[in-house]
Parts: structure tokens; C-alpha cells; sequence
């Protein structure tokens, strides 16, 4: 297990260097391809000081007139030791980590992600626990209540999660009478508060998924529950409790965590409309609103960092959790 880990853990830093390259060169290198000049690369960052001197000086600072691989070799370098930045005008300080600095906004990037990623993993994570469990749940129901009215009402909710977004689901709940503004509260500062206001979220970007793992768990269900090894443990007079959850779920379980791995890595990108929905500040408004609407290069490197990241650890965690629901998997 221990060496399994450390090997997964060596990939994942290997991962986000490749994910980092190919964002400096999507950013970096294919502007040029299309026409663009250091001077107008530089542009993107000089912020409201548009004059030669700014320019040049972002070029310099940026390494625009070094070749590309110099350019993505002090790009990672300054995320560990810091750097400076200057407009043409003034110099500032990026402290580590260091993911850039945005000159729209006249902010560190880190600092800005680290305001942001509560709210993203606030959504993310709530929506997710929500999904699974009434996923699963109404899945197991309806494999054994097989063609029963729960049956079909369950698959019918799961036709409907499947047809409607999450950017209608949402407001939709929220124009029932009672239900105050949503706003982000810190789980550290109000957990009651920090619930009350993201439920509706959730629901929202949870219904969706839900619905799929409804149909994927009913779906597994019904053919564990035709295997050799449920009809051996009901000959052997065990409970249809225990056969239902400890012998066929537990054989049904694993696809589920294979896509529940996939799944919570990319809802990053199904809170974005999420967070535009009900105006939260998480990275998904924060890459949109801040970062592609303004240009601001830095801050959409830094989210896509953050999102690798974020998808590569979950996919860390479902590997692991294989040898717990099936003892068949042995990692090594």
C-alpha cells in the first residue's frame, strides 16, 4: 500500500507538470503561432500602464525574448522562491507560492485562489456527498423493487435529473417562497449558515448526477444480484439484508467509485455554472469573470493548476478506496 502511494504520488507531480506545460503553452507559445509579438503578449500583463517603458519591461520580466523552454523553466521556478514583477512603473513582490501576479486586479494570484477554492470545494463536496447518497440509495431500491412503483418513479427522476441543468434546477427551487439570498458563509465561521446557504447548490448540481448513478447503481444491482455468489449466500440463510448491501453492492460498488473519482474531479467545472447562478465567489467565476473576460492570463493558469490538482487527488483517493470496498483489488 505505502509503495503504491509513494508511486501515485510521484505521477501526480509528474501529472501537474504536464498540465502546466501544456497551459504555458497554450497561453504562451500558440498566441505566437498565430501572429501575436512579445510586445503584445506583454500587453496582457502590464495592466493600466500602456506606455514602451511598461512594455519592455514586462517583456524582460516575463522572459518574452528567451526561448519557450527558459520561459516555462522560470515559470515553475517562481512558483517555489517568489519573484518580482514589474509594470515599467512600479515593482511588486509575488510571494511564494507563486503563481503569477495579476495586473488587472493588482493582486497575487494565490492569495485570490485561496479566497476562491472554499467556495468551489464548499459546492463540490456537498453536491457530491448529496449525488451518492441518494444515488445509490434509489438505485439499490429500485433493483430490488425491480418493475415496482418505486421503480419506475425512481427511473423517471433520473430521466428528469439527466434533461434539466443545473442552472435552471437551481433557481427553480429558489423561487419558492422562504428561501433568503444565497451567500457563501465559512463552514469555519457558521457551519449552520455555511449549510443553509449552499444547499440550493448543491440540490442543483447534485440532481444531475444523482440521476446517473441511480441508473448505474440499479443497473449493477441487477446483475450482482443474478451472480452465483448472492443465490450461495441466500442458500446459506443469510439475511436478504446482508445479501443485499455486504455480498451485491459491495460487487456493485466498484464501477461506481471508478466514475464517483472522475465525476468529483470534473464538478469543478459543473460548479462554474453553478457559481454564475447564484453569484458565488469560487473559481469557476473567478477563471470566467476575472480570468477570460479581462484577459488576465496568470489568474486562469492558476485555477487550471488548482483543478488538476484537485482531479488528480480525487482520482489518488477512489484508487485507494478499491481495496476497501472490494478486498479482490490488492494495490502494489
Amino acid at each position: 500500500m505505502l509503495t503504491f502511494i509513494v508511486r501515485r504520488l510521484l505521477a501526480t507531480v509528474g501529472l501537474l507538470l504536464v498540465v502546466s506545460l501544456i497551459t504555458f503553452w497554450i497561453f504562451f507559445v500558440l498566441p505566437e503561432w498565430a501572429g501575436q509579438t512579445p510586445a503584445s503578449l506583454a500587453s496582457e500583463f502590464v495592466g493600466k500602464q500602456q506606455n514602451q517603458a511598461a512594455l519592455q519591461a514586462v517583456i524582460h520580466r516575463f522572459g518574452f525574448d528567451k526561448p519557450v523552454l527558459l520561459q516555462y523553466f522560470d515559470y515553475v521556478k517562481n512558483i517555489f522562491t517568489g519573484t518580482s514583477y514589474s509594470d515599467g512603473v512600479n515593482t511588486v513582490q509575488c510571494n511564494t507560492p507563486c503563481f503569477g501576479y495579476s495586473f488587472r486586479n493588482s493582486q497575487q494570484v494565490w492569495p485570490m485562489l485561496t479566497r476562491a477554492f472554499p467556495v468551489t470545494a464548499s459546492i463540490a463536496i456537498g453536491a457530491a456527498i448529496l449525488w451518492l447518497i441518494f444515488g445509490v440509495t434509489s438505485g439499490v431500491i429500485s433493483a430490488v423493487r425491480k418493475g415496482s412503483l418505486a421503480d419506475r418513479a425512481s427511473m423517471m427522476l433520473a430521466l428528469l435529473g439527466v434533461a434539466l441543468p443545473a442552472y435552471f434546477v437551481g433557481p427553480l427551487i429558489s423561487m419558492l417562497d422562504g428561501f433568503p439570498g444565497i451567500t457563501y458563509t465559512s463552514i469555519t465561521a457558521d457551519p449552520v449558515a455555511w449549510a443553509r446557504n449552499l444547499w440550493i447548490p448543491w440540490v442543483a448540481l447534485a440532481f444531475g448526477y444523482a440521476a446517473l448513478y441511480a441508473r448505474l447503481t440499479r443497473a449493477g444491482m441487477l446483475d450482482a444480484l443474478s451472480e452465483d455468489f448472492v443465490r450461495t449466500a441466500r442458500a446459506k440463510g443469510l439475511s436478504e439484508r446482508k445479501v443485499i448491501f455486504k455480498h451485491a453492492l459491495r460487487a456493485a460498488i466498484t464501477p461506481i467509485i471508478t466514475i464517483f473519482g472522475m465525476d468529483l474531479g470534473a464538478v469543478i467545472g459543473g460548479a462554474v455554472l453553478v457559481e454564475i447562478t447564484f453569484s458565488l465567489p469560487g473559481l469557476g467565476q473567478m477563471a470566467i469573470i476575472q480570468g477570460i473576460n479581462q484577459d488576465d492570463f496568470p489568474v486562469v493558469m492558476g485555477v487550471t493548476l488548482v483543478a488538476a490538482f484537485f482531479v488528480i487527488i480525487a482520482n489518488l483517493v477512489v484508487d485507494l478506496l478499491y481495496s476497501v470496498a472490494d478486498p479482490r483489488v490488492r494495490l502494489g
